[in-house]
């Protein structure tokens, strides 16, 4: 299969289920349209994507783990509405459209943020393919990669670092948590779920890692690079914020050469799992390759 239609087809699976689930309105109407706008802004649906491929590549079904993969989503975009909010980057724009807040206010984008994270685990124990053990493993993974030791540490630790001067250990800290860790915990997840061995799910994790580090150092370099109207929302803002990125310590050429480092270590960790895991391969391709 052709990766665009791979990443199209589950992206479909996704979106289809995360409607299905949230066909029905709850109260106040207005959280629930705060919740909806985000979540179907037309996010590309890559943490989901990563774990539907990683279950795979265990010889699972797409199906089998949607509601696992897409209450990652859930959990992402509650970190995107948050962090756009006036205290955090205070950003106007996410995917071209007005950011939660800018909508809805404050008040209620924290309220959706809250509401994304804590039904991402009631989503996330739907159906019965997997056994009481796996299920909880997955969740201290995820819970784990989303809490202090995680995606809100690196949160802290980016804002805590604003306008002081660039400090590699610093950024690593900053890329490896606030975005590599729910990456991260995508690849993992499956595994776990699957109850594969040891090595596989290891290898997955370092997949994982390697793939998360380099998607935010193209991040990083895009803000630099690229161009708001394809990226949907304003570039150069890093700098504006003076944050710790990997072009204000290393340059731009040397920040690529850093991705496509991490990214053939990433196939190197998943080389002996076969065809099986050749969309990981490929993804791991794009994610590096992108121009938004």
């Amino acid at each position: 299969m052709v990766l665009k239609d791979y990443i199209k087809s589950r992206q479909e699976l996704v979106d289809s289920y995360l409607k299905k689930y949230f066909s029905s309105e709850f109260l106040p109407e207005r959280l629930y349209e705060s919740v909806t706008y985000s979540l179907f802004a037309g996010g590309k649906r890559i943490r989901p994507v990563l774990a539907i491929a990683s279950f795979e590549a265990c010889g699972g079904k797409a199906e089998d783990i949607l509601p696992q993969a897409s209450a990652i989503e859930l959990i992402h975009t509650y970190s995107l509405i948050h962090d756009d909010l006036p205290a955090m980057d205070d950003d106007a724009m996410r995917r071209g459209k007005p950011t939660n807040h800018k909508v809805f206010g404050e008040a209620i984008a924290i309220l959706a943020g809250d509401a994304l994270l804590t039904e991402a685990f009631v989503m996330f124990t739907e159906g019965e393919r997997f056994s009481p053990h796996a299920v909880k493993e997955a969740i201290r993974i995820l819970a784990d990669a989303a809490g202090p030791r995680g995606m809100v540490g690196g949160q802290a630790e980016d804002i805590l670092s604003e306008r002081k001067e660039p400090d590699p250990r610093t950024v690593h800290f900053i890329h490896t948590h606030k975005t590599g860790a729910l990456i991260c915990a995508s690849l993992r997840i499956a595994p776990v779920l699957a109850e594969s061995s040891h090595e596989i799910i290891e290898s997955l994790g370092m997949y994982g890692e390697k793939v998360g580090l380099a998607f935010q150092i193209i991040d990083d370099i895009l803000d630099v690079t690229g161009d708001s109207d394809s990226l949907g929302k304003k570039t150069g803002a890093d700098s504006e914020k003076g944050k710790m990125t990997y072009p204000a310590i290393y340059g731009i050429e040397r920040s690529k050469a850093a991705a496509i480092e991490l990214f053939e270590e990433a196939l190197s960790a998943i080389e002996f799992m076969g065809d099986g895991a050749a969309p990981l391969r490929s993804i791991a391709k794009y994610l590096v390759q992108r121009t938004r």
